[in-house]
């Protein structure tokens, strides 16, 4: 079997990712300029690393030399269960119900990419799954797997918006998509509408400040900002409402990667147990989970603006 393009995708969805595209390794000129605007208005809050290595973000040689393909792959996690109803407990975003995704994605990448050297030992690869200087939803884009919703996430006319975003920098040429998916969001502003904070300032513009997801987990300050906290509606970690209300998840279908099925059959953390654990049961509790991120001082901080009788011991 000769190495192609077809042949690829053809093994990138034997592999298991949902949908797969490939396009040239070149700038992404436009996407920069938009993400230097983003920047510009301190839209990234803390997190300092998205202002870093710019160049990097929008050049992917810069991250291997000799690229000149990139093979961008979707991985559907949505699994069919819902939240706890239940006051004494704070809701987890879906994307951290089950095994982290980075592991997950990065070892079906990992065979993916030996497959192609054993095809072609002169092929030269880097895997990025979000923790590289890599704009995974531009070339997502790009790459006609979905197109960037007016909540920012990528939405698929196949499985909605509950998919992961991988890549895979390689040194061949291939034949490439050339097709990019039309924006269908329309004027729906359902996303803009539901959520609580006004994070979504204006379509396709986030400001993470404002956001329940980045103040859960990225935020390191010791107390949440009144008007996060007041408007939590019962998340502990991220944050799923813009993607919940979103038209497009009505097509969304049962994953078939079974790591991403709820830990301890876990949508929900209680609140109690959380403000209570300690430094040892919290590392071994989320061992292999993104639920990590937050770190524990950041859960326990969580669980307080939930509910303040749980830090208080009261509960």
């Amino acid at each position: 079997m000769s190495l192609s393009a077809k042949t690829i995708k053809q093994k990138a969805l034997e592999t298991g990712f949902t949908k797969v595209g490939i396009v040239r390794a070149e700038v992404l000129t436009d996407e920069r300029e938009h993400l230097g605007l983003w920047l510009e208005k301190d839209f990234h809050g803390q997190m300092s690393w998205m202002a870093r290595e710019p160049e990097k973000r929008s050049d992917p040689r810069l991250l291997l030399p000799d690229a000149k393909s990139i093979i961008v792959v979707a991985l559907n996690y949505f699994t069919d269960h819902k939240h706890a109803d239940d006051s004494k407990k704070g809701k987890i975003s879906r994307y951290a119900w089950g095994d982290d995704y980075h592991d997950v994605l990065r070892e079906k990448l990992n065979a993916l990419l030996s497959w192609i050297k054993s095809e072609n030992a002169e092929t030269q690869g880097k895997i990025c799954v979000d923790t590289a200087p890599f704009m995974d939803k531009a070339w997502a884009v790009r790459a006609g797997l979905g197109w960037l919703g007016k909540h920012t996430n990528l939405i698929t006319t196949e499985v909605g918006s509950w998919v992961f975003i991988g890549s895979l920098l390689v040194n061949i040429e291939l034949d490439y998509d050339t097709e990019t998916v039309e924006d269908h969001c329309g004027t729906c502003t359902a996303c803009l509408d539901a959520c609580p904070t006004d994070a979504i300032v204006e379509p396709y513009v986030v400001d993470s400040r404002k956001c329940i997801s980045y103040a859960t987990i990225e935020l390191r300050d010791a107390t949440l900002l009144s008007d996060i906290a007041s408007n939590l509606n019962g998340w502990l970690y991220g944050c799923d409402i813009c993607q919940d209300v979103c038209p497009w998840n009505r097509f969304e279908t049962q994953t078939n990667e079974s790591r991403f099925e709820p830990r301890g059959d876990e949508t929900s953390l209680d609140l109690a147990a959380v403000t209570s654990m300690e430094h040892d049961e919290y590392v071994e509790r989320f061992r292999g989970s993104a639920i990590k991120r937050a770190k524990l001082s950041g859960l326990k901080r969580n669980a307080s603006a939930l509910n303040p009788d749980y830090a208080l011991g009261k509960k």
